[in-house]
């Protein structure tokens, strides 16, 4: 028998709605590194080429990404792995899925499949797990910067030289974005940002697929401060880059990669003083060492990201480089406890806000006076 409110419409959350509300409760926590799990495989060139690619060319390992072609089981398991360990999102094994990063294995036609099915694995994983725990769990689609840049030339000779065009990363975005939201995704993640101007070109793709074609997600950003500097590989800082990307209305906007949570640390409550948004934060486990492998344990990751969500500094916490399913579990014990960051109603009024970089060169000084 029908309410007497039957009549009325019950509206279904968005997605965006439904992740946010989530957001204002608790801390939610993100999985942890792909490339640090896969590499604990030993795969060989024969595992990474698998049947279909037998004969290709050139060589394959090393293509994470092609992975969720030639052994979708393992990616399939490593989701898992984050999952039951604590993860609420999982992020796809799509780093380097554009055509642009696929073309050093002469793999640029595979950029949209990569993307469907690595998402399509990721959905999979996600829902097995919703089902068996009955806490729902969502997938971000990743798109990385992809291995060529709009703001730093590749040639020390010529410095205006660019081997990129803004239109060819729109471009190649378009379709790696595509090839996420036909597999899945519920959240679009453009990461490991060290060039905004890749970024923008990023979002812009993202948001005219969400005004053309697709409904909306929420859309994650996330940045990298490659060292103690504070800046981005193209020389702005984390305040700046929150500037030069706010215009996308991002949920979520913080940092990963090239830093452990002890070094992020300033940078992160900088971010957080400057942006209405959310903020995420999944650093590597530590620095490297001589090495290049990360010898930070999950008790010590865990305890300095539970000093940052005890200060009150983040939303969503996870691993990047370096960290494993052990360190997330160890994350999501030390946080669930930690109320989330509050983010400000307002940061602008009554300031100016900046997006570029003060340079102290004297060559550049001259232009300025």
């Amino acid at each position: 028998m029908f309410s007497k409110c039957s009549h009325h419409a019950v509206s279904k959350k968005t997605l965006k709605e439904e992740i946010e509300s989530i957001l204002r409760e608790r801390i939610m926590v993100l999985d942890g590194g792909m490339g640090t799990m896969i590499q604990q495989y030993s795969l060989g060139e024969e595992e990474f080429r698998g049947q279909e690619f037998k004969d290709h060319l050139k060589p394959l390992k090393g293509n994470n990404d092609l992975l969720s072609i030639t052994q979708p089981d393992i990616i399939y398991k490593i989701h898992k792995e984050y999952l039951l360990s604590g993860a609420d999102i999982i992020e796809t094994n799509t780093f380097s899925s554009t055509k642009i990063a696929q073309a050093d294995y002469s793999l640029e036609h595979l950029a949209y499949r990569l993307n469907k099915t690595s998402a399509q694995i990721a959905r999979k994983a996600a829902d097995d797990v919703t089902a068996e725990t009955g806490d729902k769990r969502y997938i971000a689609g990743a798109m990385g910067p992809t291995n060529k840049t709009l703001s730093v030339s590749p040639s020390v000779e010529s410095p205006d030289y660019r081997n990129v065009t803004f239109d060819e990363l729109v471009d190649a975005y378009t379709e790696q974005a595509k090839g996420l939201l036909d597999g899945g995704a519920d959240i679009m993640l453009v990461e490991t940002i060290f060039d905004t101007a890749n970024a923008k070109a990023a979002l812009f793709a993202v948001q005219k697929l969400f005004e053309e074609e697709y409904e909306p997600r929420p859309l994650f950003v996330s940045g990298t401060i490659v060292d103690k500097s504070g800046r981005t590989l193209s020389g702005q800082t984390g305040e700046a880059f929150v500037i030069s990307i706010s215009h996308s209305q991002p949920l979520c906007i913080g940092l990963n990669c090239a830093l452990g949570a002890v070094e992020m640390r300033p940078f992160i409550e900088a971010i957080g003083k400057c942006t209405t948004t959310y903020i995420i934060c999944y650093p590597n486990a530590g620095l490297p060492n001589t090495f290049g492998g990360y010898d930070e344990t999950p008790q010590v990751t865990g305890k300095h990201i539970k000093d940052l969500a005890v200060d009150g500094l983040v939303n969503i916490v996870g691993g990047c480089c370096g960290t494993t399913p052990a360190h997330i579990r160890k994350i999501a014990e030390e946080v669930k406890a930690c109320k989330p960051r509050i983010p400000p109603a307002s940061v602008s009024e009554g300031y100016m806000l900046l997006s570029g970089e003060i340079t102290t060169y004297p060559e550049f000084l001259n232009y300025i006076f």
